[in-house]
């Protein structure tokens, strides 16, 4: 693989991927007249839940749902210049123009209307945007495993990258895919979050590693993948190194985990044996997904990484994907118990969701 990194006109970093020394040199310039990047995001501490949420009111301008022929994340063509400058590209990784969070974010560390209650920061983080392929039309799910190696190094590479930059305590790669979900932007793409803190699902998830590990002296999603693999009851797809399984608790009318059956913190820790059998799973789940209904499966997927700076070794890397579609033709909606109180109520059983992933052909 081979990496090259760029500038966009107004500044943002763009880095190619290429699989391959075949590949062009990547010289073409941004040829558009850009103004930069203003970005106000600002993160409040709410004093009930003890959670950051951040406010980024500048994205409401950010592109929306443009015809596919002006798709900025297409390669540019003569008089249709786009995020990528190149007629052409494998993978590409560049920095968000409307991004949630953003380094250089303005600001000091204060506390709303000066009352000591609130806490307020500057949004100063990270957000790049991953395609994973210059075909409009394609999906995540059609890619070629090596592709998808090429994907993984995107990740790994981004990963250690951002763990570098100060005061960024989370790396979160994650593909939203379908009008269901909220997309706005059909291309084949993900995204890559740099939090200026530990998220609440990771430090939950932190908090009951840690209880375990003292109690049993083990990892607790190592005891659950071993148990998944014993019972098979709930695995959906098993490579060497990984075993993509329904949740035993799942949330989600599809709902599944890709563990590795070794303990990582995050991707770049992956070896190259690990990298390429990932993609063969993960593939064979997304096939099975997309079969369930006939139909290309509306869906998130997201890799929980373990923090930057702390609790590394509670940490377990996994991938988690989950759909809101139901049926083929119903959503499932986060209405009041889900919502309001976070507790979830599954329309299906974890073995029923197995059961017929598995039985895609």
């Amino acid at each position: 693989m081979r990496r090259t990194l760029r500038h966009l006109a107004d500044g943002r970093e763009i880095i190619y991927f290429d699989e391959g020394e075949n590949t062009p040199s990547r010289t073409a310039e941004d040829t558009r007249d850009l103004p930069a990047v203003a970005a106000s995001s600002e993160i409040r501490l709410d004093p009930l839940t003890g959670e950051w949420v951040a406010m980024a009111a500048h994205r409401q301008t950010r592109t929306y749902k443009p015809p596919a022929d002006l798709c900025p994340l297409c390669p540019s063509k003569p008089g249709k210049p786009s995020e990528i400058p190149e007629p052409d590209y494998d993978v590409v990784v560049f920095e968000n123009r409307f991004p949630s969070f953003e380094e250089g974010a303005t600001g000091e560390r204060s506390t709303l209307d000066g009352l000591g209650l609130v806490r307020t920061a500057p949004g100063k983080g990270r957000c790049e945007v991953v395609c994973f392929t210059s075909d409009h039309n394609g999906s995540f799910a059609q890619l070629s495993p090596s592709r998808v190696r090429t994907v993984v190094e995107a990740w790994a590479d981004r990963t250690a990258a951002l763990s570098e930059i100060d005061g960024l305590e989370q790396v979160f790669p994650f593909e939203n895919r379908g009008e269901e979900i909220g997309v706005t932007l059909h291309h084949p793409h993900g995204q890559i979050y740099g939090y200026p803190f530990v998220t609440p699902k990771t430090r939950r998830m932190l908090d009951v590693a840690r209880a375990y590990q003292e109690e049993h002296g083990r990892p607790v999603l190592g005891d659950v993948l071993a148990a998944e693999r014993k019972t098979g009851t709930r695995v959906i797809a098993e490579g060497r190194y990984w075993t993509a399984f329904v949740p035993p608790a799942a949330r989600w009318p599809v709902h599944v985990q890709v563990v590795p059956h070794r303990q990582v913190p995050d991707i770049p820790a992956l070896t190259d044996a690990e990298r390429d059998d990932f993609a063969e799973v993960y593939l064979d789940v997304l096939r099975r997904c997309d079969g369930l209904y006939n139909r290309p499966l509306p869906y998130i997927a997201g890799w929980h990484q373990a923090p930057v700076r702390i609790d590394r070794e509670l940490g377990w890397l996994h991938l988690e994907l989950f759909s809101i579609l139901r049926a083929p033709d119903k959503l499932k909606y986060l209405a009041g118990s889900e919502s309001g109180e976070a507790v979830w109520i599954n329309d299906a059983t974890p073995e029923q969701i197995a059961e017929r992933l598995r039985a895609v052909g």
